[in-house]
């Protein structure tokens, strides 16, 4: 938040200013320690309808809070001040919306926050799970490890979600691209061609023929209507989606998808093992941890069981009693949970799984990168010919009938 002030400095003279703080006990804070006397102290009024547009635009990415992190790690491992190491990176920041929101925290902690309660305020950029370890750092005095770990984890999180994102990124393009040439093709090339065979007045044409000219009849009559049918439906998806009877929905449905679904369940369970690891070894309460992961996981339908072991850890059981009940948790999981819960060593079995499973799911990634592509030279091959069936061997078999 933003606040307009009037007040005096130690000399006696009137300055004006804006101070960017958290709350209104802290802008007040930052003032008194920049030796001002307040005179008066209010919320900047923006315009009705202001938007900034730089922000939504230019948001922190993934990369983004990775260097600050490691920046920060390194900053606070040479005993440089936590605040005038976040002012420090504040001027190093290019992206405006983010160099705003490392001041912000800046003069929070100035104001007499901690950083863990400053990080708070921009939960939506960095998230529970890095607001929760920072806290646990802060507490058993580790920040700068925990900074290095946060810095790394996100590293392999981003890398394992990019592997999975290049690997659709291949097929998804190339039917865009089908998509786009049959849309041009029809509405250029094969009316010209198929007008041969309609002034031929041949009756006996293949049903492939005869499906490919009424397709083409189509596109071409109802193009736009075809057109702003789709956009509707993508859009009215995309929103359905964000719902939450749709998001839940999406999130059930790609765990079911043939091969897919696999790698998502996969990918899920080695982001569950990683991050409730993680905080059980950070000395977070089992109860939190669980809270913190359901969140984390990113799946309503994992966040539903995770919350549901949550209640039963609470009311005395054990997380492997609920996890074994669903089947998006394999027994290799369960039994491993179950034996830690056992031993006291339910971070180390977590550890396991979640190495095991990054190591199936970046196996399962780059093994249907390697079988999508004779898949789709096989998928084109068998578009040309249908083409070819369709269209140049009635035009040449009406040629040599006619000849």
């Amino acid at each position: 938040m933003e606040f307009d002030y009037q007040a005096k400095n130690q000399e006696g003279t009137l300055v004006e200013g804006r101070v960017e703080a958290p709350s209104e006990d802290q802008a007040v804070s930052i003032l008194h320690r920049k030796g001002l006397i307040i005179l008066s102290l209010g919320s900047s009024v923006k315009p009705l309808f202001s938007m900034d547009l730089m922000a939504i635009f230019n948001r922190p990415n993934r990369k983004d809070i990775v260097m600050f992190t490691r920046q920060l790690a390194t900053l606070v491992d040479a005993d440089v001040p936590v605040v005038e190491g976040l002012h420090a990176l504040a001027e190093q920041i290019e992206k405006p919306p983010f160099k705003k929101i490392v001041s912000t925290i800046a003069n929070s902690i100035e104001g007499g926050a901690s950083l863990s309660l400053s990080l708070a305020e921009h939960e939506k950029i960095f998230g529970s799970f890095y607001i929760s370890l920072i806290r646990s750092g802060e507490v058993s005095g580790k920040l700068h490890a925990t900074l290095l770990y946060l810095a790394d984890y996100l590293e392999q999180s981003a890398a394992l979600n990019s592997k999975i994102k290049g690997a659709m990124t291949y097929p998804i393009f190339v039917v865009c691209a089908i998509v786009l040439v049959s849309i041009i093709m029809m509405t250029t090339v094969l009316p010209n061609l198929l007008v041969i065979l309609k002034d031929s007045g041949a009756t006996d044409l293949p049903l492939t023929t005869r499906i490919l000219m009424a397709a083409t009849d189509f596109v071409n009559n109802y193009l736009w209507y075809l057109v702003v049918g789709l956009l509707a439906l993508a859009i009215g998806i995309t929103y359905y989606v964000r719902s939450v009877t749709g998001r839940a929905m999406w999130d059930k449905f790609k765990l079911r998808i043939p091969q897919f679904g696999k790698i998502i369940r996969n990918f899920y369970i080695a982001r569950l093992g990683e991050a409730l690891s993680t905080l059980i070894k950070s000395g977070v309460p089992i109860l939190d941890g669980l809270g913190i992961t359901s969140e984390v996981v990113n799946n309503d339908t994992y966040k539903g069981i995770i919350l549901e072991a949550r209640t039963n850890v609470q009311n005395g059981g054990t997380i492997s009693e609920v996890f074994q009940k669903y089947k998006e948790f394999p027994p290799l999981v369960t039994s491993m949970l179950s034996i830690g819960e056992r031993t006291g060593r339910t971070d180390t079995m977590l550890d396991n799984v979640t190495k095991f499973y990054k190591s199936e799911t970046e196996n399962s990634v780059q093994n249907l990168t390697t079988l999508i592509e004779p898949v789709l030279i096989l998928f084109l091959g068998l578009a040309v010919g249908i083409l070819v069936a369709a269209i140049l061997l009635p035009i040449y078999n009406t040629i040599s009938t006619s000849g």
